[in-house]
C-alpha cells in the first residue's frame, strides 16, 4: 500500500504496551487472585492459557486524514454506516485486564458478561449503541455465512476492485487493488473484524462487508 494510505490506520501505541507472558512471583500472584476474587479455576485458566496469548493492539482510523488525503468517497461511505465513532475510538489499554475479562467471559441471552475484581460488567446492544453509535439494524454478515446479500458476486466484485480488471484471479489478495479498495480492505481486516495476521488475504465475509460499505447497504454491526 502507498505510504500515505498506511498512515490512516494507526496503532493506539501511546496508550498501550504489548503484553509479555511471565511467571508470576508472590506479589503478582496476589494481584491475580484479587482480579479473580480467589476463583481458583479461572486463575489457572489465566495462568496456563490466557496469559500466553497476545492481545491485538487496537488500530485507529483518523477521519480527518481521509478527507485531507482526498478519500472523500470512502469518508462518506464509512460515515453512512455510522462507523466514525467506532473507528476513531482510542484510549488506555491494559492487556492483563483484557485477558482477565476474557477469562471470566460468559455469553447469555445475547449479552456478554464478565467481572474483574468483583466488578460485574455487561455488554449488550444498548451499550454498543450508546458508547460508539453502532447500528443494530441492517444486513447481518456472520462468519461462514454467504448469500446474505443476494446481489453480491464474489468474483465480479473482486474484479472491480483490481487496478487491472483482466488480472487472473488466483488468490483473494489486496496487492493488486485500487488504492481506495485496498485501504478499505485493511480497515475491515485490521479494525472492523481484526485478526492477528494475514490482513491482506480476504475472506468472502471481508469482501461482503466491503461491498456493503461501498454500496451503502446498511450492515448490522452488533
Amino acid at each position: 500500500m502507498p505510504r500515505r494510505s498506511q498512515r490512516a490506520i494507526q496503532s493506539d501505541d501511546e496508550h498501550s504496551t504489548p503484553p509479555t507472558p511471565r511467571c508470576p512471583n508472590h506479589e503478582s500472584h496476589e494481584r491475580i487472585e484479587a482480579w479473580f476474587e480467589d476463583h481458583e479455576d479461572n486463575i489457572q485458566v489465566f495462568l496456563i492459557e490466557m496469559n500466553r496469548k497476545q492481545i491485538n493492539i487496537p488500530k485507529v482510523l483518523r477521519f480527518s486524514w481521509l478527507r485531507a488525503e482526498g478519500f472523500e468517497s470512502l469518508f462518506q461511505q464509512l460515515k453512512h454506516q455510522k462507523l466514525k465513532s467506532f473507528l476513531e475510538l482510542s484510549g488506555k489499554i491494559y492487556p492483563d485486564l483484557v485477558k482477565v475479562f476474557f477469562t471470566n467471559l460468559e455469553f447469555k441471552n445475547d449479552v456478554l458478561l464478565s467481572s474483574i475484581k468483583g466488578v460485574q460488567m455487561e455488554i449488550n446492544k444498548r451499550a454498543c449503541k450508546d458508547v460508539v453509535g453502532l447500528k443494530s439494524r441492517g444486513v447481518q454478515v456472520r462468519k461462514g455465512e454467504t448469500g446474505v446479500v443476494p446481489e453480491f458476486n464474489k468474483m465480479q466484485y473482486y474484479g472491480q476492485c483490481l487496478r487491472n480488471p483482466t488480472t487472473e484471479i488466483k488468490h483473494f489478495h489486496v496487492g493488486d487493488f485500487k488504492v481506495d479498495q485496498r485501504l478499505l480492505a485493511l480497515i475491515v481486516t485490521k479494525i472492523i473484524v481484526p485478526r492477528g495476521s494475514n490482513h491482506s488475504t480476504l475472506s468472502e465475509g471481508d469482501l461482503i462487508l466491503m461491498y456493503c460499505i461501498q454500496n451503502n447497504i446498511q450492515v448490522d454491526w452488533i
